[in-house]
């Protein structure tokens, strides 16, 4: 029965689980008087949800506190052991999973190196049977190494580069014009020959995004309303989190213009902020600047070889042209960051992806003050810009909130199965007559 909202007596109760729930996620352990004022909800509801979520294995008892003049309080928690997630992390250097359970602790990890691309235009079409095979192989690797069986997890989480369209009949699809994937579907490629059973979702969302949403949960931007989280990596991305869109949406921030007729983006587009900005142009302009980082070197070496040259800690000279590269790349940067203080007006702008936080503090300064040099005064002056705190597993792991989130929004329950398909009357009366 629905009520004047439109609620109905169910909903109503999946909601209170929720709120319980993430309450005692987020500030747990708490005892039931601490739920109350905290969820919102009577000390009677309280105590039906909590009862119904011990019930269900989802809580668990944590100890106790003494109360004042009064027995003793019972303090809560959520079970760890009782959801297990899976997040992927799709870069472009490597596949990487990671299995977690419900606290997002990591149980096990499989990493799976991708073959160097050459950076052309149009970009080399990074193999789509390759990446699945990987996906698939981590997911059954982690699951051994944890000895877990596949109808515990709550879910896959994948983050990509590219843009995410959901349709009804091919699932996630992914348009990746940096990576040569135009309109892959991933989602059911993913379910063919799959070795998890049709319960087990998957969640596939842009890399940016996933990033954001892990350092709103539990990194710099905990506690923001809003905020701009960017993905610096091989390319350039970033999640916009507002009062409006709680759980992030990423823009396609890397393509954004920087310089009319500039240099030609790998998306094909000339003067994009990635040709500029990226740990693959920047290794690209240094390359032709007469820069040389170790033969065959992976980007993340040759980026570690290129802060050596440009800082080096020896006492030696710097190397000028990759202090002048690497100067030239934070104005670019702090100027695209500019766009998104004056479009957004965010309260905080993090830097995270292996790029990002490779450069690091060396690199921030400079950053902000373009930042702040090309953004209008008044929302320049409230913003702050700081690095991620969660590291190069952040991308994983805010994949990994994907399907944990989805957990919450329930109540706690899992995805209901789908009904078999009801054939038609006409059909069921002939099949009878036929037997």
């Amino acid at each position: 029965m629905a009520g004047r909202s439109g609620r109905t007596v169910r909903d109503l109760r999946r909601g209170n689980r929720t709120a319980v729930l993430q309450r005692l996620y987020f500030d747990g352990p708490l005892s039931r008087f601490e739920l109350g004022p905290a969820t919102g909800l009577s000390s009677g509801s309280v105590s039906n949800v909590v009862a119904e979520l011990i019930a269900d294995g989802l809580v668990e008892e944590a100890g106790s506190v003494d109360s004042d003049g009064g027995r003793p309080r019972t303090l809560l928690r959520v079970a760890r052991e009782s959801g297990h997630m899976i997040g992927v992390d799709v870069g472009e250097t490597r596949v990487r999973v990671e299995l977690f359970d419900l606290t997002l602790t990591e149980l096990a990890r499989a990493d799976r190196p991708l073959a160097p691309q050459r950076a052309t235009v149009p970009p080399q079409r990074y193999d789509v049977d390759v990446i699945t095979g990987h996906i698939r192989d981590g997911i059954a690797e982690v699951l051994s190494t944890a000895g877990l069986a596949p109808e515990r997890l709550l879910g896959v989480g994948i983050g990509v580069p590219g843009i995410v369209e959901r349709t009804a009949d091919r699932g996630a699809v992914v348009h990746g014009q940096t990576i040569g994937w135009d309109a892959v579907p991933l989602e059911s490629l993913l379910r063919t020959g799959s070795r998890l059973p049709d319960s087990v979702p998957y969640f596939i969302d842009n890399g940016a995004r996933t990033l954001g949403q892990a350092e709103m949960w539990f990194g710099a931007g905990r506690g923001a309303g809003n905020a701009v989280v960017v993905l610096f990596g091989s390319g350039v991305g970033a999640c916009l989190v507002t009062p409006e869109v709680e759980r992030g949406r990423a823009v396609e921030w890397g393509h954004l213009t920087v310089r009319v007729r500039g240099r030609r983006c790998r998306c094909g587009a000339l003067g994009c902020l990635e040709a500029y900005a990226g740990a693959e142009s920047l290794l690209a302009r240094w390359r032709e600047e007469g820069g040389r980082p170790p033969e065959g070197a992976d980007e993340e070496t040759a980026l570690s070889a290129m802060l050596a040259a440009a800082y080096p800690s020896d006492g030696t000279a710097a190397d000028p042209v990759a202090l002048g590269v690497l100067e030239e790349t934070a104005e670019y940067l702090g100027a695209g960051l500019s766009d998104l203080i004056n479009l957004f007006q965010p309260e905080r702008i993090l830097i995270g992806g292996w790029a990002g936080l490779q450069l690091g503090a060396r690199f921030l300064p400079a950053v902000r003050r373009h930042a702040t040099a090309y953004a209008l005064r008044h929302p320049a002056q409230k913003v702050t810009v700081d690095l991620g705190r969660l590291g190069p597993d952040a991308v994983t792991v805010g994949a990994a909130i994907l399907p944990l989130a989805d957990f919450f929004a329930r109540g706690g329950r899992r995805p209901d199965p789908e009904p078999p398909a009801r054939r038609p009357a006409w059909q069921a009366a002939l099949a009878e007559r036929r037997s």
